[in-house]
């Protein structure tokens, strides 16, 4: 038995058919059921262990459909429109996953309707039960009240004025059910009957395009998980090229025998629809994640998913057939790199709309940066265009400016004579600048002090090395003296 805390008591949270002959119930104070049979033993129960396990079971029923859903915490509603043609019809699929689970070592209960509150109540209250459309009065109209999934303070109100099975209910006036009891009440007494439509909402969003492959023989190298990968992109390819789409985000489930689930997901910065080239992302990520997947006794069923796709725009080629884009290399090893190492290990350097230089430049991960686009060409014209050359940067740039102490100046406004940074001294040999840069006054808060305007020089030293560095505020502009910062070093 399992039990749990209810109010300060422990109680029967569930119990086996072997409990349940020894006239035990659920809800039953533990006490109490000691009393009875000292003998039994009883298990704490683990609410974040259970959840766990029963995500783990809607894992491995996408086996038989993408839209799988929880239920409570003992249930999975199964949307199979569609699908049990696959697998025989529906009682050949509702008996291979009763038997599947029996040989996991679950006691599980299953019933297949049309509605999901009639398969709802038919797994709960038949266990193997197949309902056709039109049946679901025939089903509910003898089962209690708590077949409607109606809440218990509702369901003890109708016991009390003699309403104690569905039937009673679905027989009784609907306007005083409703003033009395709630609209909620014929709400699903309506869903069950399919006179409402109740959607199942699944718990992973269905991908728009998925292909899979059904092995006699589970595979357990990952070199084979990768061939049979270049097999199922293959097949996406086609239906891509079809939609004038590319894969953006992939997903390959590996099903083991034994009900077991991996999920490996991989990004791509470009649309992409090659196989070689999706089999390259897969290589990296299974290589990353090898110590992680536990193959068991196999895999019996690969699954290749597009999560999500782009436009894919198709480059003008030469007329050796090669279409001329340079960063398609750069963009394919930065997506390898990613899939090896995950998505904060390539990042890339981005322009913001700011003069600050250490706002000027914000680093984001590859896949999320804008693409850079080929730009049109265009006619010659007779006189060249005007250049502007914005002023020279250091390649290095610190985080966050250090401070740097400068015990004279050649002049209040000029460049330091030398300067102690990190506990050394620099003697300047050469400066140039300043080059004034304002703070950026309309990204202050109400009430906020505004920030000092900096003076930047391009220092040398007495061994070459080349230094920007800036001035905090003016002289005898306040009553705060200006202070100097080290914000980077040239090559």
């Amino acid at each position: 038995m399992v039990s749990h805390r209810d109010n300060n008591t422990q109680r029967i949270a569930a119990l086996d058919e072997r409990a349940e002959a020894l006239k035990l119930k659920r809800g039953m104070g533990i006490a109490d059921a000691r009393a009875m049979h000292p003998s039994i033993d009883v298990v704490e129960a683990d609410p974040e262990a259970d959840r766990r396990l029963l995500e783990g079971l809607a894992d491995w029923c996408d086996r038989y459909t993408p839209l799988v859903a929880i239920d409570g915490e003992d249930g999975l509603f199964l949307d199979v429109t569609g699908c049990t043609h696959l697998f025989g019809g529906e009682r050949a699929m509702q008996d291979e996953i009763l038997s599947r689970f029996f040989e996991q070592g679950f006691d599980v209960r299953a019933g297949l309707a049309s509605t999901p509150g009639a398969a709802w109540a038919a797994a709960r209250f038949h266990g193997d039960r197949i309902i056709a459309g039109g049946e679901e009065e025939e089903l509910l109209a003898p089962l209690p009240l708590s077949a409607l999934r109606i809440a218990p303070e509702v369901r003890a109100s109708l016991e009390s004025v003699g309403l104690r099975t569905a039937g009673a209910v679905m027989a009784a006036p609907r306007a005083p059910l409703a003033r009395r009891f709630g609209a909620t009440l014929l709400l699903r007494l309506d869903q069950a009957l399919g006179r409402l439509d109740e959607a199942v909402s699944p718990r992973l969003p269905v991908a728009p395009l998925s292909v899979e492959r059904h092995l006699a023989d589970p595979i357990v190298l990952t070199e084979e998980i990768e061939r049979l990968v270049s097999r199922l992109a293959l097949a996406l390819k086609a239906d891509l090229e079809r939609r004038g789409e590319g894969a953006r985000a992939l997903a390959l489930l590996l099903f083991r025998v034994d009900g077991a689930v991996s999920r490996i997901a991989v990004g791509t910065s470009r649309p992409m629809r090659e196989p070689q080239l999706i089999r390259k992302l897969f290589h990296e990520r299974l290589a990353a994640l090898e110590q992680d997947i536990d193959a068991g006794y196999g895999f019996d069923l690969v699954r290749l998913s597009v999560l999500s796709v782009a436009a894919f725009d198709l480059a003008q080629g030469d007329l050796t057939g090669e279409a001329a884009d340079d960063d398609a290399d750069i963009a394919l090893f930065a997506d390898r790199i990613r899939a090896r190492l995950g998505d904060a290990a390539v990042l890339k350097p981005v322009l913001v709309e700011s003069h600050l230089p250490e706002r000027a430049v914000a680093t984001v991960p590859f896949s999320e940066a804008p693409q850079r686009r080929m730009p049109p060409s265009r006619p010659q014209r007779s006189s060249p265009p005007m250049t502007i050359f914005p002023p020279e940067r250091p390649i290095r740039l610190f985080r966050s400016p250090e401070p740097i102490e400068v015990p004279a100046t050649e002049m209040p406004e000029g460049p330091p004579m030398n300067f102690r940074w990190r506990r050394a001294l620099y003697r300047v040999t050469r400066a140039e600048g300043p080059e004034r840069i304002a703070a950026e006054w309309w990204r202050q808060q109400p009430g906020e002090d505004e920030a000092p305007t900096r003076d930047y020089y391009r220092i040398e030293d007495s061994e070459g090395r080349r230094y920007w560095l800036y001035r905090q505020g003016l002289y005898g502009a306040s009553q705060v003296s200006p202070r100097w910062f080290m914000h980077g070093v040239f090559a």
